[in-house]
C-alpha cells in the first residue's frame, strides 16, 4: 500500500501536532513524538522499530501535563523514522480525552495569548 492509498482510506481529519510520547515495544520502552493525530490513529515519530500488525501500548503527554494512555495496531511503517498506528480498543474515557484534545486543536489560538504564555 502506498502513502497515497493510505491517505485516501482515512475518514477522520488529521491534525499536525508535536506531542511527547513513550511507547512500549517488544524490545523495551522508547521515547517518541506524535506528529499527526486523528480520532482513528496517529503517527509516532521514533527511532524504535515496530512491525506492521504489532499491537502497541503508548502514552501521549497532553498540553496540560497529564498522560493519555492509548493502544493501537501498527498500520504502516517508515523505518527508521516512525510508524502509523490505528487506535484499537479505546475505552469511552480514552476516546473522550482524545476528542477533547482534538477540540482544543481546532480552537483558534490568540497570538497575543500565545506570546504572553512563554
Amino acid at each position: 500500500m502506498t502513502a497515497t492509498d493510505e491517505n485516501e482510506r482515512r475518514t477522520e481529519r488529521r491534525w499536525e501536532v508535536c506531542l511527547d510520547a513513550v511507547w512500549e515495544g517488544k524490545s523495551g520502552n522508547y521515547n517518541a513524538r506524535v506528529t499527526d493525530l486523528s480520532e482513528g490513529g496517529c503517527y509516532i515519530d521514533t527511532m524504535g522499530e515496530a512491525s506492521e500488525g504489532e499491537i502497541l501500548n503508548f502514552k501521549v503527554l497532553l498540553p496540560g501535563g497529564d498522560w493519555l494512555v492509548l493502544s493501537g495496531e501498527v498500520a504502516h511503517k517508515n523505518a527508521p523514522l516512525g510508524f502509523g498506528v490505528r487506535f484499537a480498543d479505546l475505552t469511552e474515557d480514552q476516546l473522550e480525552q482524545l476528542r477533547s484534545l482534538i477540540e482544543e486543536l481546532q480552537r483558534p489560538h490568540n497570538p497575543v495569548t500565545a506570546i504572553l504564555s512563554f
